[in-house]
């Protein structure tokens, strides 16, 4: 039966995966938005919604280890697996407006984590700080994109824009595919992995954490695929702002976590040395590279074999 939820999990990611693309672009293109801010707020935040489920879900079921690594171990696989194998498809370009943008706040949320962890819990008044800078992210992004939004949505003729309603259908049916198909990939492989009794956390960086953002991985694949890179950027982005700020601060907010002791000791530090990564590659050339792509790939594989063998 486990297996089967896997399978299963798979082909609604898949499905959810495209439904999601064509729908964000869709309304993308209706009112002119960059393909960027919709990955970095629609896309990356939808993406995102199974590792809210999953963290808060386990931070009442008392396992900080799932809830804390889920987020930590998700941040480290959007970057090297996901981002990696996204530009071994086709380069990925980066928006040199928006990354200058949003770099400092992927920086920011990364260190702040780091910084709170160091007290040994996610608490409600970190929770709160993370949430509201948040909210003031967002608030940033849309007004610096809204003139080039206006101008932008002048330029396209009113027949060339989508129907909205049928764009918002797409959109929220690929969610609602995603957070089921992610649901069932997890429900499946926890209980394949609870049977060799391993850690928690170990669990939480790897099964839940990849698991939870396999709809990162469906949706940037997609976008590559469709030649919609601004597209997968903006998700992997969006993504690692949101778990950290969103899912991490909502999390604390309504059920403080304490911080594991071998996160704090070493996925932290992974997580800072695949954002400074991340932020390098895309400040050189403005777009990352096969041959950059292989190296975030390389990177996790040494990543998840040290974890197997440490575990």
């Amino acid at each position: 039966m486990f297996w089967l939820f896997i399978a299963i999990g798979l082909v609604l990611l898949t499905l959810g995966a495209e439904s999601l693309i064509r729908g964000a672009t869709a309304l993308a293109r209706r009112f002119g938005l960059s393909e960027l801010l919709i990955g970095v707020t629609l896309v990356g935040f939808g993406t995102s919604a199974p590792e809210l489920v999953s963290s808060i879900s386990a931070a009442f079921a008392g396992s900080p280890g799932v809830a804390v690594g889920n987020v930590v171990g998700s941040n480290i696989a959007n970057i090297l697996l996901i981002l990696g194998v996204a530009a071994l498809i086709a380069p990925v370009p980066v928006g040199a407006d928006g990354f200058r943008r949003d770099a400092p706040v992927l920086a920011f949320s990364t260190l702040a984590a780091i910084g709170v962890s160091m007290t040994g819990e996610y608490g409600r008044i970190a929770g709160g700080a993370f949430v509201a800078a948040l909210l003031v992210y967002i608030a940033w992004a849309y007004m610096t994109e809204k003139r080039a939004s206006e101008a932008q949505l002048l330029d396209i003729p009113h027949e060339a824009r989508r129907p909205f309603f049928p764009s918002v259908a797409f959109a929220i049916a690929g969610l609602a595919l995603l957070i089921g198909g992610a649901k069932l990939l997890i429900t499946g492989a926890i209980g394949i992995a609870t049977a060799f009794n391993v850690s928690e956390t170990l669990i939480g960086l790897t099964i839940v954490a990849v698991g939870t953002s396999l709809p990162e991985l469906m949706t940037s694949v997609v976008a590559s695929l469709r030649g919609k890179s601004d597209l997968a950027f903006g998700n992997i982005v969006g993504s690692n702002i949101y778990n950290i700020l969103g899912i991490l601060g909502a999390t604390a907010l309504v059920h403080p976590v304490a911080a594991p002791f071998a996160i704090i000791r070493f996925d932290n530090w992974i997580m800072a040395a695949a954002t400074a990564a991340l932020i390098l590659f895309a400040i050189t050339g403005n777009r990352i590279e096969r041959w950059e792509g292989a190296v975030l790939v390389l990177g996790y594989a040494a990543y998840i074999s040290f974890l197997a063998v440490n575990a």
